[in-house]
C-alpha cells in the first residue's frame, strides 16, 4: 500500500493547503517526522483502515494491530452510546430537574438543551478523531495532543482524575433501588449497598472474559433498554390521548407550563448538572476508535444517530411523566420517578414489578457499557506511561480484555458505594464526576483551536470532519457555566443543597482532586528528578500479547546526552532493524526504517512515493 507522503489527509477541500515542504519555519527530519520547535510529530499508521496520521511524539505509541481486535461495527457504536446514555438518568433525575427549573416548560427546555450540548461536544470529539483516527481513549488522546507542553502535564492530570473517579457507584445504587422495588421492599442502607456491590460485580464478570462477547452482551441489553424507553414513550402518548381512566386530566401539568416555583441560580445549575449526567455516554464510542474499521465515516453516521434517537425518547419519556404523575409527587420524588409513572398508569400490579425489572436491567446495562468504554480510556492513560506499572494498564492477558482497568473500576466502585451515606451517595457522586470533567471539556474545546492552528502551520491539511466554529464556542461556554456556577449557594443556606451536608462539598472535593494532580505532577517531573540527579524520559514497551505502551524511565544526568542520541522522539532505539518495533507501525522514523513486503523483509520507504 502506498501513501502520498507529501500531502497526508488530503481531501476535496484542502487542495490549496501548504505541505510541510512549503513551510520554512518547520524542520523536516524526514518524510514521516516534522519538528516545530521542541514539538516533534511522527507519522503513524493504525490497523483499523484509517489514514496515516501525524501525532506529537510524546503521545502513547500507536498500536497498528489492536490487541483488543476489531469487533466494533455500526450497531455496536450505536448501542455503546445508547446503552450508556439510557441508564439511570432519564428514570431517576427528572424530579430533581423539575425542582431545579421550577416548571414543566423550563424543564422540557433543559432536556432539549442537553441534546444540543451533546451534539456540540460530539462534533468536537469527531474532529479530534479525524486527526488521530488510530487512537482509542477519547479525551485522553485529545488533551495529550492539544497540550504536549509542559510535557506529560495534561496526561498526568487526566490519568490521575480518571483513576480516582473511575467508579459507577451512583448507577449501581439506583440499579439496586429498582431491584428492591420489584418486590416492594424498602431496603436498609447496608442492604442497598450490598445489592449495589453485587450488581456491579456481575457487570464486571460479564465483560472481563471476552471482548467480542462483552460487545454482544452490551448490544443485547441496549436493545432491551431502547425498547423499554419506547414503551414508556408510547404509554405516555396513550395517557396524553385520554385513554387511561385512572388519569382523568392528563393535560393538567401542561397548562400554563411555565408557571411554578421561581427558579434559583443554584437550582438551574443543579438541573443542568443532571441533564449532562443523563446524556453522558454519547461519546462512549470514541473510547474504542482503534477497534473500529474506517472509524471516522462509521462514527460520524452512527454517533449522531444514537444521540438523536435518545434525545427524542428522553423528551417523550418526560411527556409521559408529566402527563401521568401530579407535580407535587414528581417534585417530592428522589430516584424513583419512573416507578411513579408505572404506578399511576398500571396501578399496584405485577406489571409494575415487571417494568421495574426492566428499569433495573437498564441500569445494569449502563454499568456494562461504562465498564467497556472507560476501561479503554483508563488503558490509554496507562499507555501514556504516566501511571505506575504500565504493564498492568496495557496488558490484555489472559482473556484478551483490559483486565487491569476493569479491576480498578470494580475496586473504586465498591469503595465509593461503601463510603458516602446511602441517601446522599447518588447526588454527591453525580456532582463530583461532572465538576472536574467540566474543566477538561473546556480544555478539549480550546485545544481544538490549538490543534487546528498547529496543523495549518505544519501543512497537514484537514481531517475528514470539521466542526462549525460556533458549535465549538457554544460547547466551551456551556462547560464554563458548569465550572463557575456551582459556587453559587442555594437560597436556604449552605446546607440547603441536594445533599445533607455542605452544598459545595463536591466542588471542593473536585478542586482538591485537580490540585492533587498538579502536586503529583510537580513532584514526579520536577522536584524528585532535581533532588536525585536524573531526568524523565520515555521508551516504548512491547508486551507479550502485542500490546504496546510507553514506559517512563529515570535517566541519570550524566547519561542523558547518550540516551537522547540513541533514541528517537517516540522512545524507540535508533539502531533497531524492525520498523514495527513490536506491533506499532511508525512509518519512516529513521534511516533504518522501512516497510515489510509480503516476504517479510524490510524494504526502504522512498519518501517521494
Amino acid at each position: 500500500m502506498s501513501f502520498n507522503w507529501r500531502r497526508p489527509f488530503r481531501s476535496r477541500d484542502d487542495n490549496d493547503e501548504p505541505t510541510t515542504q512549503d513551510v520554512p519555519a518547520l524542520t523536516r527530519v524526514n518524510s514521516a517526522e516534522v519538528s516545530d520547535g521542541s514539538l516533534k510529530y511522527t507519522l503513524e499508521k493504525g490497523g483499523n483502515d484509517s489514514q496515516p496520521s501525524y501525532q506529537e511524539a510524546t503521545g502513547a505509541p500507536v498500536e497498528s494491530r489492536s490487541p483488543l481486535g476489531y469487533s466494533v461495527g455500526p450497531i455496536t457504536i450505536i448501542f455503546l452510546n445508547v446503552s450508556k446514555m439510557i441508564g439511570t438518568g432519564v428514570y431517576s433525575t427528572p424530579s430533581a430537574i423539575l425542582r431545579g427549573t421550577g416548571s414543566v416548560g423550563l424543564s422540557m427546555i433543559y432536556w432539549t438543551l442537553g441534546f444540543f450540548t451533546s451534539i456540540s461536544t460530539l462534533s468536537v470529539l469527531l474532529e479530534f478523531a479525524s486527526y488521530f483516527p488510530n487512537r482509542s481513549g477519547s479525551e485522553v488522546v485529545y488533551l495529550e495532543q492539544a497540550y504536549p507542553r509542559p510535557r506529560w502535564l495534561f496526561p498526568t492530570a487526566f490519568a490521575f482524575l480518571n483513576v480516582v473517579l473511575s467508579f459507577s457507584s451512583g448507577n449501581s445504587i439506583v440499579c439496586a433501588q429498582y431491584l428492591f422495588r420489584i418486590n416492594g421492599h424498602t431496603p436498609s442502607p447496608w442492604e442497598l449497598k450490598g445489592v449495589a456491590i453485587a450488581a456491579y460485580t456481575v457487570a464486571f464478570l460479564a465483560v472481563v472474559f471476552h471482548t467480542k462477547a462483552s460487545y454482544a452482551f452490551s448490544n443485547g441489553i441496549g436493545i432491551v433498554k431502547t425498547l423499554t424507553l419506547i414503551f414508556i414513550a408510547i404509554a405516555g402518548l396513550v395517557v396524553l390521548g385520554g385513554n387511561i381512566s385512572s388519569i382523568p386530566d392528563p393535560h393538567s401539568n401542561f397548562r400554563n407550563a411555565f408557571d411554578g416555583l421561581p427558579p434559583t441560580p443554584y437550582g438551574l445549575n443543579n438541573a443542568l448538572y443532571r441533564i449532562i449526567f443523563s446524556y453522558t455516554g454519547f461519546d462512549n464510542a470514541f473510547n474504542v476508535v482503534n477497534e473500529v474499521k474506517n472509524p471516522i465515516k462509521t462514527l460520524r453516521r452512527n454517533t449522531f444517530i444514537s444521540v438523536f434517537l435518545v434525545a427524542v425518547l428522553y423528551n417523550l419519556a418526560n411527556v409521559a411523566y408529566f402527563a401521568s404523575v401530579p407535580l407535587p409527587d414528581l417534585r417530592a420524588a428522589k430516584e424513583i420517578t419512573a416507578s411513579l409513572f408505572f404506578t399511576a398508569v398500571f396501578g399496584s400490579s405485577n406489571a409494575v414489578r415487571g417494568l421495574n425489572f426492566l428499569i433495573a436491567l437498564s441500569s445494569f446495562g449502563n454499568l456494562v457499557t461504562v465498564l467497556i468504554g472507560s476501561s479503554r480510556m483508563i488503558r490509554e492513560c496507562g499507555r501514556q506511561g504516566v501511571l505506575p506499572f504500565p504493564r498492568f494498564w496495557a496488558t490484555t492477558r489472559p482473556f484478551g480484555t483490559p483486565i487491569g482497568p476493569y479491576f480498578v473500576k470494580w475496586f473504586m466502585t465498591v469503595i465509593m458505594i461503601l463510603a458516602p451515606p446511602a441517601g446522599d451517595a447518588f447526588n454527591f457522586v453525580v456532582d463530583l464526576q461532572v465538576y472536574p470533567s467540566s474543566l477538561f471539556h473546556i480544555l478539549v474545546g480550546i485545544g481544538l483551536f490549538i490543534v487546528r492552528y498547529r496543523r495549518k502551520k505544519l501543512g497537514l491539511g484537514r481531517g475528514e470532519f470539521k466542526a462549525w466554529t460556533v458549535v465549538v464556542v457554544f460547547n466551551i461556554l456551556v462547560y464554563a457555566y458548569l465550572l463557575v456556577m456551582p459556587w453559587y449557594p442555594p437560597e436556604g443556606g449552605p446546607y440547603a443543597g441536594n445533599v445533607s451536608f455542605w452544598y459545595a462539598t463536591y466542588v471542593v472535593t473536585g478542586t482538591g482532586i485537580l490540585l492533587g494532580c498538579g502536586i503529583y505532577y510537580y513532584a514526579w517531573i520536577w522536584l524528585l528528578p532535581k533532588l536525585r540527579g536524573y531526568r524523565i524520559r520515555q521508551e516504548v514497551l512491547t508486551l507479550e500479547d502485542g500490546a504496546q505502551s510507553h514506559k517512563v524511565i529515570k535517566v541519570p544526568v550524566e547519561q542523558l546526552a547518550e540516551w537522547d542520541a540513541t533514541h528517537d522522539a517516540v522512545g524507540r532505539p535508533l539502531n533497531r532493524t524492525d520498523s514495527h518495533s513490536g506491533d506499532s507501525e511508525r512509518i519512516g522514523v529513521s534511516s533504518t526504517a522501512g516497510e515489510k513486503g509480503q516476504d517479510g523483509n524490510v524494504r526502504d520507504v522512498d519518501p517521494e512515493k
